[in-house]
């Protein structure tokens, strides 16, 4: 895979939440989102000028991309501003706050409640596209207290990445199906692989919630109430999955290691770190390091009684801005990018995963084993709660881990510090 998703990813992670300066200049401040969606937009050609903001390796891609749409569509104009990610969050508050917006902007799905909750983006139109097409977990990631305000377009998701060569000497023909094989895999190509470390995992720090939450998300925890108006971090479900994953840590099955830029790659390389668990973008980057195909696999991550894991979703939602001078033209772009067909060509542009479903069925997507992995993890996927506060408290989740990992707080007390100070923050709904 080509990849600037790791720097899409970390800055999803990284950009702290800032309340919206929603002043008299631009948005009124008690303007809390619009209820329920849009008005259906009209048939027929799109036109007019259409601006669009995009980040990363998708801004840099998008504007020739779109040439298939201006063909389509000779009256309509895409221009398309590249954005860096670590400079999105704010520009696209500010322009908000101002009211001086472009019509359509690629938005981080741990942004959505935030942007969705301040009344800048609006609602997607009744009838747009169905919600049934795209992946669950990406689609939910747009539901602001029961109002969609954007359309997934494309994903990413976390799996096990493993050492065939090393599991096959340890015994291990296939991958680990629940938790208590995960362990035992984990230790066997320590014991009898011969790797230092069976797994690395994040100790804590910035992003680390992304590996973490997926144990609690398998367990069966909610990290909010069904409204989402209440943060309900102290669960059984959260203590038993945050116990599992210390265990790798008190056991010596991986190391409490803040890991420096290509380390991991390198470990996993040589045998240091057996196993991890990320997304997509990996597998070039180990490849880079040294590892063939036939070296290195993928697999689900294994749930607690042997049903599939629910990793975490990410990836990037399209929206329209509510101050937007061309809204209807807007969304019927936001409808093409969402094809299937198109989803498909713009993967083989640029990498991204679609987060249509269908996309997926034919060309490279479905000729690649490694590929159809993430695509069956996809469907067993879950995002952060859509709630304009939840930055503020991954950070606290991210804090409290790293104190259980090196041993400084015990998980009882972690899981009621997050508790509390997720309660005192708020949802923001």
């Amino acid at each position: 895979m080509k990849r600037n998703r790791s720097i899409a990813t970390r800055a999803l992670a990284l950009v702290a939440i800032s309340s919206l300066a929603l002043t008299a200049c631009g948005r009124d401040a008690d303007d809390s989102g619009a209820e329920g969606q849009g008005e259906a937009v009209s048939e027929g050609e799109a036109s007019g000028e259409i601006e669009v903001w995009a980040m990363g390796t998708e801004g840099e891609m998008l504007g020739d991309f779109s040439q298939s749409f201006m063909d389509e569509n000779p009256d309509a104009d895409v221009k398309v501003t590249a954005v860096p990610w670590d400079a999105a969050h704010d520009k696209i508050a500010n322009a908000i706050a101002s009211g001086e917006t472009p019509d359509v902007t690629l938005v981080g799905s741990t942004w959505m409640g935030e942007f969705g909750q301040s009344g800048g983006i609006d609602p997607i139109p009744e009838g747009l596209v169905d919600g049934g097409d795209f992946f669950e977990g990406a689609w939910g990631s747009n539901d602001v207290g029961g109002t969609v305000y954007g359309v997934p377009w494309y994903v990413e998701t976390r799996v096990l990445y493993y050492r065939k060569d090393l599991a096959e000497k340890a015994g291990w023909n296939e991958p680990p199906q629940s938790w208590d094989d995960f362990k035992q895999f984990t230790k066997d190509l320590m014991d009898k692989g011969g790797a230092e470390y069976g797994i690395s995992l994040p100790p804590g720090g910035t992003g680390s919630w992304q590996t973490m939450m997926p144990f609690a998300w398998s367990n069966g925890a909610s990290l909010t109430n069904e409204d989402g108006t209440e943060y309900t971090l102290d669960s059984p479900e959260m203590a038993e999955a945050l116990e599992y994953y210390k265990s790798f840590f008190d056991e010596g099955i991986t190391v409490a290691k803040t890991m420096d830029a290509g380390e991991l790659e390198s470990g996993f390389a040589d045998g240091t770190y057996a196993s991890f668990i990320s997304g997509p973008w990996h597998a070039g980057l180990v490849e880079e390091a040294g590892l063939s195909k036939d070296e290195y696999g993928v697999a689900l991550l294994p749930g607690p009684e042997g049903s599939p894991g629910t990793s975490f979703v990410g990836g990037g939602n399209l929206a329209v801005f509510a101050d937007s001078d061309n809204k209807e033209n807007a969304w019927k772009y936001v409808q093409w990018l969402s094809d299937p067909e198109t989803q498909q060509g713009f993967y083989d542009e640029v990498g991204d995963l679609p987060a249509v479903q269908s996309a997926w069925d034919s060309g490279k997507l479905a000729d690649d084993p490694q590929l159809q992995i993430f695509g069956e993890q996809l469907a067993s996927t879950q995002a952060p709660p859509s709630v304009p506060t939840w930055e503020e408290v991954a950070g606290v989740v991210d804090s409290e881990t790293e104190k259980v990992t090196r041993g400084d707080l015990s998980v009882e007390d972690a899981i009621a510090s997050m508790q509390e100070q997720a309660s005192a923050i708020g949802t923001g709904l």
